[in-house]
C-alpha cells in the first residue's frame, strides 16, 4: 500500500520561517486557520467542494438551519404556516435582514435564491418536482405552492450537505446555475474580504457587524444562534504540513483544519494543541467513475476492479493504521446513521485478488484502452485514496494516466464530459461529509439521473424509482427496506464504490472553546 510522504519531525519544528503574513502575537480578535484546501470557487451551488460550502456557512445565511439531530430549525425565517391542507406554505422573514452591501433582504432575493439552488442540488431537485409555484408576496413572504404536501421541504431548505440553499441578492442568484458566481455577497455573520482574497494564498472575512443572530436556541450546526466572537478570520492556504504544523504549535496558527495522521501525533505531545474529530460521525471516500465514456461506461468494467480494492488500504492512507479512526465494510449510507446497512457488500467483502480482478477485465473485453485518473496533491484525504488508487490502477493492468494537479484544478476538470483525447476523465476519488450520504436525500453520487447527475454521470432509472419511493415512505421500517433495495441496486450498478469511512480529526489551539461540531464553523468558537 502506498503511504504520505511525510515531512520528519525536526522539519515540521523549523517551518515557521516560511510562514509569511502571520506575526506570533495573535491579537485576541482574529482567528487565523490552515483550511483542508484551497478556495477556488465562490460558488457553493456550482461546487460540491467542502471547501467553497465552508466559505458559504462564513457568509451566506439559509431560510432554516439543521441542529445535531437533524431537526429543522428557523434561521431567516421568523416562522410559516401551511394552507389548504400543505400545499401552500407561506415562509415570513426575520425583520432587520439585511445583505453585506446594506440592501435589504427581499422575499425575491430568497425565491430566486432557491431556485437556482433547485437546478444543481438533489434535494433541491426533489423539492422542484413537487413544487407548482414559487414566488414573493411583498416583501417579506416566500410562498410555495405545491403540487401536495411535502413534509421533507423544511429539511430541504435546512440541509447542511453540500451545496446548501443559501440565499444571495437576486441579482447575483438570477446567474444560470451552471455558470459561477464570482462575487460572494450574503448576510451571514461574515463579510468576505475580495480586497485581500488570493486564491491560492489568503482568505479573509470580517464580523459583519449588522448581522442579528435569531433570538432562541442553542447553537447546534447551524441552528440556533450564530454568535460571533472574532473580528476577523483568516484563511492560510498553506500546503506544507511541516510548515503548518510549526505554526500552531507557535501560536501562528489557531487551527489547523486537517493534518495528516503523523502530524496528529506529533502534535498531540504539544499540551497547547488539541486534536479532536471534526463530525462525530465519520466521512465516506468513494471512486467515482465516469460512465459516459470506456473503459468505464461498461458495468462489466467497473465490476471488474471489485476484488481487488480494499477499504483498508485507502483508509489507512488517510488516516493511518489506528482501527479507532477508520471504518471498513462501508456501504453506500453514512455508518452509524439508521440507513446504513450490508446489503449487496459481498464483492468489497469476500476475499480479495488482484488476479481475479484481472479475469474479469478480460472477460468485460479489457484490451488495453487508455483511462484517466485524475486527482489533486494538496488536500489530505483525496490526494492519499488517489495515491492508492494509482498504484491500484498499474498493478491491475490498466493503460492508466495518473493526471495531478492541485484541489481547484481537479475541481474544474471533474466538470469536464469530454473524452479522454479531449481532456476528460475515467475515474477520482473525493470524501463526503456524514450529512451528504446519511439519506437519500442530498446524497449527490448515489443519483442516477444521467446528464443531471453529479460528475460522472450514471444513468440508472432503478436508483431514481426507489429514491422517489424513499421521499414517501411512511416510517422509518419502510425507509430502511428501501435504502437496502438502493444499496443493491448501487453494488450492481456501480455509480461510485465505497472505499471507507473515516473520522476527519482536527488540530487546534487548546485555549479555543464552544467550536460548533460537524464542520469548520466560525460562530460560538472563542478564546477562553
Amino acid at each position: 500500500m502506498l503511504r504520505r510522504t511525510l515531512l520528519k519531525t525536526g522539519a515540521a519544528m523549523g517551518g515557521a520561517a516560511a510562514l509569511p503574513r502571520v506575526s506570533v502575537a495573535q491579537p485576541a480578535r482574529v482567528l487565523k486557520m490552515v483550511p483542508q484546501a484551497n478556495l477556488t470557487s465562490l460558488d457553493p451551488v456550482w461546487t460540491t467542494a467542502n471547501i467553497t460550502r465552508n466559505h458559504g456557512h462564513m457568509i451566506y445565511d439559509t431560510l432554516y438551519g439543521l441542529d445535531a439531530q437533524f431537526r429543522p430549525q428557523p434561521q431567516m425565517a421568523a416562522g410559516h404556516v401551511a394552507e389548504d391542507g400543505g400545499k401552500r406554505v407561506v415562509i415570513t422573514l426575520r425583520d432587520g435582514l439585511r445583505f453585506h452591501d446594506g440592501s435589504p433582504v427581499l422575499a425575491k432575493d430568497v425565491v430566486a435564491s432557491v431556485k437556482r439552488w433547485m437546478r444543481r442540488n438533489p434535494f433541491g431537485q426533489k423539492l422542484a418536482t413537487v413544487t407548482d409555484e414559487l414566488s414573493a408576496d411583498g416583501d417579506k413572504k416566500v410562498v410555495f405552492r405545491l403540487k401536495r404536501p411535502f413534509p421533507a421541504m423544511f429539511a430541504a431548505l435546512a440541509q447542511v450537505s453540500n451545496s446548501p440553499p443559501f440565499v444571495m441578492p437576486e441579482r447575483l442568484a438570477m446567474t444560470d446555475a451552471f455558470t459561477q458566481v464570482r462575487e460572494a455577497v450574503g448576510s451571514g455573520p461574515f463579510r468576505f474580504k475580495p480586497d485581500e482574497y488570493n486564491s491560492g494564498s489568503l482568505a479573509v472575512y470580517e464580523r459583519n457587524a449588522d448581522y442579528v443572530p435569531v433570538s432562541s436556541g442553542t447553537p447546534s450546526l447551524t441552528a440556533g444562534p450564530k454568535v460571533v466572537h472574532f473580528d476577523r478570520v483568516e484563511w492560510h492556504i498553506i500546503t506544507d504540513a511541516a510548515t503548518s504544523a510549526a505554526a500552531i504549535q507557535t501560536g501562528e496558527i489557531d487551527w489547523y483544519e486537517q493534518p495528516p495522521p503523523e502530524i496528529q501525533q506529533l502534535l498531540r505531545r504539544d499540551r497547547n494543541v488539541k486534536i479532536e474529530a471534526i463530525d462525530p460521525l465519520p466521512l465516506t471516500g468513494i471512486l467515482r467513475f465516469n460512465h459516459l465514456h470506456a473503459p468505464f461506461n461498461d458495468k462489466k468494467m467497473r465490476q471488474a476492479i471489485l476484488p481487488a480494492l480494499a477499504q483498508e488500504d485507502f483508509m489507512q492512507a488517510v488516516v493511518g493504521t489506528d482501527p479507532a479512526n477508520y471504518q471498513t465494510g462501508v456501504g453506500f449510507f453514512t455508518p452509524g446513521t439508521p440507513l446504513a446497512n450490508d446489503a449487496g457488500m459481498g464483492p468489497l467483502t469476500g476475499p480479495r485478488s488482484l488476479d481475479r480482478a484481472k479475469a474479469l477485465m478480460r472477460e468485460a473485453g479489457y484490451t488495453n484502452q487508455p483511462m484517466r485518473l485524475i486527482g489533486p496533491t494538496d488536500i489530505l484525504a483525496p490526494s492519499a485514496m488517489t495515491q492508492v488508487g494509482a498504484d491500484l490502477v498499474r498493478r491491475l493492468g490498466f493503460n492508466a494516466d495518473i493526471a495531478l494537479a492541485d484541489w481547484g484544478t481537479v475541481v474544474q476538470r471533474r466538470t469536464s464530459r469530454e473524452p479522454l483525447d479531449k481532456g476528460g476523465w475515467s475515474m477520482l476519488f473525493t470524501a463526503f461529509s456524514s450529512f451528504d450520504f446519511a439519506t437519500p436525500a442530498a446524497h449527490y453520487p448515489l443519483r442516477g439521473n444521467g446528464t443531471s447527475a453529479w460528475f460522472g454521470w450514471p444513468s440508472i432509472p432503478k436508483l431514481e424509482e426507489l429514491r422517489d419511493a424513499w421521499f414517501e415512505a411512511p416510517d422509518l421500517a419502510t425507509e430502511q427496506r428501501l435504502a437496502r433495495e438502493m444499496q443493491t441496486v448501487a453494488m450492481d450498478e456501480l455509480p461510485y464504490v465505497p472505499v471507507g469511512a473515516y473520522k476527519s480529526l482536527t488540530a487546534l489551539r487548546s485555549n479555543l472553546v464552544d467550536r460548533v461540531s460537524g464542520l469548520a464553523l466560525f460562530w460560538g468558537i472563542r478564546r477562553s
